[in-house]
């Protein structure tokens, strides 16, 4: 990845992040590597991670083979759902992190939306 494709996607976060922080709306925000994706339900001041879920866990590492695709991707978002409704969070708004919807991103929104959660 050049150094122009991230400075853009990072553009890209911040915009999306400034408005969900007017809003203050708790966030599920997601971060990927080319081996793992990560999600997180965070508070809508920001200053709470309220629940998370990763490819790095050892729960989901015992389920998938390969953190970086789609299969692992359902995993986690399913995971995130449940973290989530145990902590009392139902309606989020998506933060995709300057990512496109598209791929593993889109996997974990499903699955997210599969299980429960609300945006």
């Amino acid at each position: 990845m050049t150094k122009s494709k991230q400075v853009a996607r990072i553009r890209r976060a911040r915009q999306t992040r400034v408005r969900l922080t007017i809003q203050l709306a708790t966030r599920l925000a997601v971060f990927r590597t080319n081996s793992h994706i990560y999600a997180q339900v965070i508070s809508g001041d920001g200053s709470k991670v309220l629940a998370s879920a990763s490819t790095a866990e050892a729960e989901v590492r015992a389920q998938v083979k390969n953190g970086g695709d789609k299969a692992a991707a359902e995993i986690v978002g399913t995971r995130i759902a449940e973290k989530a409704k145990i902590a009392g969070v139902e309606v989020v708004a998506f933060d995709r992190s300057g990512y496109q919807y598209h791929g593993r991103v889109k996997a974990l929104a499903e699955a997210a939306r599969a299980g429960g959660l609300k945006f």
